[in-house]
């Protein structure tokens, strides 16, 4: 009988992931292009168990329910929606690399399995995600939105999901891009930009750039032009109050990376729902300020968007970035912020079906927009469109060590070093306002990173007697000029593999998240060819 136990064993553990797997299947019909959509609550609520639990199906979330099986761990993973891989799925393939040879650890793997690093199909990834967890026999439960956290103490004991069905675990990962897990869990977060005398930066709070994605013209921001009592046109902020460096909950804006291509048969740009031409006065009138119709390249340079085959991005103050319109997505109720995803969808659809169609807009432009279309190929279920909303910053975690702009200009090192970050501290913009009588941006920046710096194994874990069983390597520990170089996907991936590797040793030793030993972590991370020291 002892000789076939190990058979036995496969047997019970192909039948459990079987039975994991269905279980996981979404449950509803297609909902379209929806951030949230009510589920009816399990007929026969369960309540599984695992070593680490996982909820949120960014790369971090992937790469943390890979690492923990790997480890040696039972673990899950919960998404929110119907899809893994955050937005790495989601239309940015263009990937954000900052210094390539800082990557290390899992993210090589995946960029290795897609075939290239940058540039690739949406489709492709997610393929390749789905592939490495099956591998590592993972079982994804999809269309889990958590709706409470239980605690004993500092620990975690269960979530419980929306629709009724619960997971216990030792350790718990938030590897969701708003920390929800974190804030449900009791967990210090900050929201919005930190006064610049907080932590002693220089881009933090209020800025205006004098570079950064700026108007390129005087543009008249009266409904009547030249008219200041007529008020001001539309998708303009009526702040008028301007501490420069000071502190306020507002977040840089958010947009959806479409997949766009010349090639046919491609989906013209669709009309949304809710189509206003009017709202994109503004449009209209940047547009019309330029010297002539050719000045505008359709690139980073000029704009008005970078549109190109395949990830599409924002460009320039009036673009597809919906500026200032996201300002109650990070502690939003799930039905809130379906409403902010929404008006999201109306106004870059708008916008591009604006560009491509008004008789306002030079017709040579709105010829060369209308030769691109979304990728009929891409993201069948939502009509084409990208299924999630590019969320460049929520909440951020407040523990014990805060990466801030020291970090990235390599004014201070880190001394438990979980990873390397390089890219650009960068913003998008806040708002759009008129400040000394001219229309201008608000809130972006781009300032460069000297060499790649370490990331703090303090920065992903809570402070210490606030909770003892939770890592957060996504929404992590960071200042608002510091998350936005930090916040780049191949980072989040290799981030979460770091948490999973530090979740199984804390596991193994019976400790607490805080009381790792670091430098047993840092020996199996190497191991694991994560890259940790800058050269």
């Amino acid at each position: 009988m002892i000789r076939y136990f190990p058979y036995i064993l496969s047997v019970v553990f192909y039948l459990f992931n079987a039975v994991a797997a269905e279980m996981a299947k979404p449950s509803t019909p297609n909902p379209g292009l929806r951030y949230y959509y009510p589920l009816p609550k399990a007929e026969k609520p369960t309540e599984a168990y695992y070593d680490v639990v996982v909820y949120g199906g960014t790369p971090g979330g992937v790469g943390a329910a890979i690492q923990a099986k790997r480890m040696g761990k039972s673990a899950a993973l919960y998404v929110f929606r119907r899809h893994v891989g955050g937005m790495t799925s989601a239309g940015l393939t263009e990937t954000d690399l900052g210094v390539k040879s800082s990557i290390g650890g899992m993210p090589v793997e995946f960029f290795t399995k897609v075939g290239k690093w940058t540039r690739f199909n949406p489709s492709d990834a997610e393929r390749v995600f789905l592939e490495m967890l099956s591998e590592a026999d993972v079982p994804v439960y999809f269309e889990h939105r958590l709706e409470s956290v239980e605690k004993d103490g500092e620990r975690i004991t269960k979530i419980v999901f929306e629709n009724g069905n619960s997971a216990k675990g030792k350790m718990f990962i938030d590897a969701t891009y708003e920390g929800d897990l974190m804030a449900m869990s009791g967990v210090s977060y900050m929201v919005g930009r930190e006064d610049n005398s907080r932590f002693n930066e220089d881009y933090n709070g209020i800025y205006f750039s004098k570079t950064s994605h700026q108007f390129r013209f005087p543009i008249d921001p009266y409904i009547k032009k030249g008219d200041p009592s007529s008020g001001l046109i539309e998708e303009i902020a009526k702040t008028s109050k301007f501490d420069i460096g000071s502190a306020d909950k507002k977040l840089q804006s958010y947009c959806f990376r479409m997949c766009a291509t010349k090639e046919k048969p491609h989906v013209p740009w669709p009309k949304p729902d809710n189509y206003r031409p009017e709202r994109f006065e503004i449009l209209k009138r940047y547009v019309n300020a330029a010297p002539s119709p050719d000045f505008w390249d359709l690139r980073y340079k000029h704009g008005p968007v970078k549109l190109n085959e395949g990830d599409c991005n924002n460009a320039g103050p009036v673009s597809i970035d919906h500026v200032g319109a996201n300002f109650g997505w990070a502690e939003g109720s799930y039905a809130e912020r379906e409403k902010i995803f929404q008006d999201h969808v109306n106004w870059q659809k708008g916008f591009m079906y604006f560009l491509a169609n008004d008789k306002s807009i030079p017709e040579s432009l709105r010829k060369r927009v209308s030769e691109y279309g979304l990728d009929a190929g891409e993201f069948p279920e939502t009509e084409h469109w990208p299924h999630e909303l590019y969320v460049r910053e929520a909440r951020r975690m407040l523990s014990d060590y805060v990466m801030t702009q020291a970090n990235c200009t390599g004014n201070t090192s880190a001394p438990d070093s979980v990873g390397l970050a390089s890219y650009t501290m960068d913003s998008h913009h806040v708002e759009r306002v008129v400040k000394d009588g001219t229309l201008c941006v608000e809130g972006g920046f781009e300032e460069r990173v000297k060499k790649p710096y370490p990331v703090s194994y303090k920065s992903i874990v809570p402070k210490k007697g606030e909770c003892s069983n939770l890592f957060v390597p996504v929404a992590l520990s960071a200042s608002h000029v510091a998350f936005g170089s930090i916040r780049m996907e191949p980072v989040f991936m290799l981030l979460g593999q770091s948490a999973a590797t530090a979740a199984s040793m804390a596991i193994d030793d019976n400790i607490a998240v805080q009381d790792v030993n670091y430098p047993k972590l840092r020996e199996r991370l190497l191991r694991d060819k994560q890259i940790l020291d800058p050269k």
